[in-house]
């Protein structure tokens, strides 16, 4: 099969041929149909060590988490009731199923999971290929309203709505985003979705500003040429009561923290690998209650497709870019770099 292998950091990702994974018996084999690429694999092909807290990436390693596809093997001890020929995406990573954390819809945190496309040598590799290994209980139907595309955001979309969840929104809320990038998008489609009355996001590229009002974004604040604090004051009359730190990078944290009000929630839902240091009396001296959001719930996975199948959201205006292996190294290299893409899919039919 094709897939796009990682060579070593900071390479660009060369287009090879291997062998396609063999499911295990309680696996499915999924011909990949469409798959995002994540801000999460820059980051994880750019890294030379553990000074992150995250491992490496093995040569060789097939990343790609944001997937969906067709059935085309089932193992013979799956469970689900699978079928050839189902079309389906997955939580990205096989778990034992058994414990408390499986049980509760948290695999993620079972001490027994392995994560697809982290380039670890257990675990399956990941979406950026012809063929993809997923475990047949994290796997989920695509309701019939659902197509490939919609199905390649279901997992960026959980993302938004597990940090929307983790804020504890009410009705009316004043939101402010920083960041418009995929999860911040995300995150302003969920927080329409329940009821928030501003939502406001901040960013320094207006090609992605631009993109905000179509995923459930009240107004936007060119960081680069406006003060942030002062701008929401006028639109909204106050501060953001609530304030999400979708960037993921050095000083994110504090600048939310700068942000948000007394009283203020404040929710991290940005992934930083880097060092980072707060100034913590702006977080003490103001009383702020912080959260740090991670992953998702199967039942993020759940909500997600349903409101999907109801055409209750619409994520496509995220969709920058669909392309197929041949223009695929090239679409992760450009996205390295200040643009106003915001979300590619792989298709490897094209």
């Amino acid at each position: 099969m094709r897939a796009a292998l990682f060579e070593a950091p900071g390479q660009p990702l060369v287009i090879g041929e291997v062998e396609a994974p063999e499911p295990q018996p309680t696996d499915l084999l999924v011909q990949v149909k469409s798959c995002g690429i994540c801000g999460s694999d820059l980051h994880l092909a750019a890294l030379s060590d553990r000074s992150s807290g995250m491992a490496p990436l093995r040569q060789g390693a097939i990343m790609g988490h944001e997937f969906c596809g067709e059935v085309v093997e089932v193992g013979g001890q799956a469970p689900g009731h699978w079928h050839e020929g189902d079309r389906v995406c997955a939580l990205p990573y096989i778990s034992c199923g058994q414990c408390l954390d499986c049980l509760s819809g948290r695999g993620h945190r079972c001490r027994q999971v392995v994560n697809t496309g982290m380039g670890h040598a257990e675990g399956p590799q990941g979406g950026y290929a012809d063929y993809v290994r997923v475990g047949g209980a994290e796997a989920l139907a695509l309701p019939p309203g659902v197509d490939y595309q919609a199905g390649g955001l279901v997992e960026p979309l959980a993302v938004g709505l597990h940090a929307v969840r983790t804020a504890g929104l009410a009705v009316g809320d004043g939101v402010l985003i920083i960041g418009a990038g995929p999860i911040g998008l995300a995150v302003a489609l969920w927080c329409r979705f329940f009821g928030a009355r501003h939502v406001v996001i901040s960013d320094l590229s207006a090609g992605r500003l631009a993109k905000a009002a179509a995923l459930g974004a009240t107004d936007g604040i060119d960081a680069s040429r406006e003060d942030v604090v002062n701008r929401y004051k006028q639109i909204a009359g106050r501060r953001a009561e609530v304030v999400f730190d979708c960037v993921g990078i050095a000083g994110s944290q504090q600048l939310a923290m700068d942000y948000a009000p007394v009283n203020g929630r404040l929710v991290i839902a940005g992934l930083c690998m880097s060092a980072d240091s707060i100034m913590p009396v702006k977080a003490v001296s103001k009383e702020l209650s912080v959260k740090y959001s991670y992953m998702y719930e199967r039942r993020d996975f759940e909500l997600t497709l349903e409101m999907l199948d109801r055409g209750r959201i619409d994520p496509s205006p995220m969709i920058t870019g669909v392309v197929g292996f041949d223009d695929f190294s090239a679409a992760f290299e450009g996205l390295k770099s200040p643009t106003g893409q915001c979300k590619i899919l792989l298709d490897p039919a094209i």
